[in-house]
C-alpha cells in the first residue's frame, strides 16, 4: 500500500487507498507461515511478471485457508481488476477477512470502501472505525485518512486539532499527502493550538492507542 502510485481521487484533502507493491509483498512472503510460503512465493513470481491469473491461482487456496496476507492480496486483485473482473463486493469480502485478523492494510482499504460506498453501503462511522484500527498500528495511509475524517466531521466529531494531530503523525512517518493536509489545516489553528497538538503528537507516537 505504499508505492502510493495511485490516489483514490485527486481533490483535496487527499484521502488515499493503499496499493499492493512488490516490496510489501516480499515482506509478506518472508513472514508467511512456512507451510504456505512456497505457494505464496510462486504467486509473487507470477505477480512480478504480470501474470495475475497465475498469482490468483496460488493465493486463492491460501486465502481460503485463512492466510491474512493472501486474503488482502485477493481483495486488492478484485479491487483493481487484476486477473479478475473488478468486483468491489468481492474486494470488500476479502479485505474484511484479512482486516478481522488484524492486517492494517486491509483495515485501511476496508475503511476506504465504507468511506466511498464501494462494495458495501456508505458508512462514515464504519470507515472511521476501520481507519482507526489501522492508524493505531502505525499505518500512515490510515492515519492520513482518519485525519481527513476529523477534518470534515465524517463519522467522527469535526475537530481540526485532532485532524492536525493525525496528519502530523503520518507526516512524521514521511507521508506526503498527510504533510500537505497538515500544512493546510495548520493555517486555521492558533499558535497555542498547534503547540498543544504537537504535545499530543509526541504522546501519541509513544502509544497510538492513546490518541484521540
Amino acid at each position: 500500500m505504499t508505492k502510493h502510485n495511485t490516489l483514490a481521487h485527486l481533490t483535496f484533502p487527499l484521502k488515499i487507498r493503499s496499493l499492493l507493491i512488490v516490496a510489501a509483498l516480499l515482506m509478506m512472503a518472508a513472514v508467511s507461515p512456512p507451510a504456505m510460503a512456497g505457494d505464496f512465493d510462486k504467486g509473487m513470481t507470477a505477480y512480478n511478471r504480470g501474470d495475475y491469473a497465475a498469482a490468483l491461482a496460488e493465493w486463492r487456496p491460501l486465502a481460503e485457508q485463512g492466510d491474512a496476507f493472501a486474503q488482502y492480496s485477493l481483495g486488492l486483485m478484485y479491487d483493481k481488476g487484476w486477473g479478475v473482473p473488478q468486483d468491489y463486493t468481492q474486494a470488500a469480502r476479502w479485505y474484511r477477512m484479512a482486516a478481522e485478523q488484524g492486517n492494517a492494510s486491509a483495515q485501511n482499504n476496508l475503511g476506504f470502501m465504507y468511506d466511498k460506498g464501494e462494495g458495501v453501503p456508505m458508512d462514515y462511522t464504519e470507515a472511521a472505525r476501520w481507519y482507526r484500527m489501522a492508524a493505531e498500528q502505525g499505518q500512515a495511509d490510515a492515519q492520513n485518512n482518519l485525519g481527513v475524517m476529523y477534518d470534515g466531521g465524517h463519522g467522527v466529531p469535526m475537530d481540526g486539532a485532532v485532524a492536525y494531530m493525525w496528519f502530523n503523525i503520518a507526516a512524521t512517518a514521511g507521508d506526503q499527502n498527510a504533510l500537505y493536509n497538515r500544512n493546510r489545516v495548520q493555517k486555521h489553528l492558533t499558535p497555542e493550538q498547534i503547540a498543544e497538538v504537537q504535545r499530543l503528537t509526541r504522546q501519541c507516537i509513544n502509544d497510538l492507542s492513546l490518541c484521540p
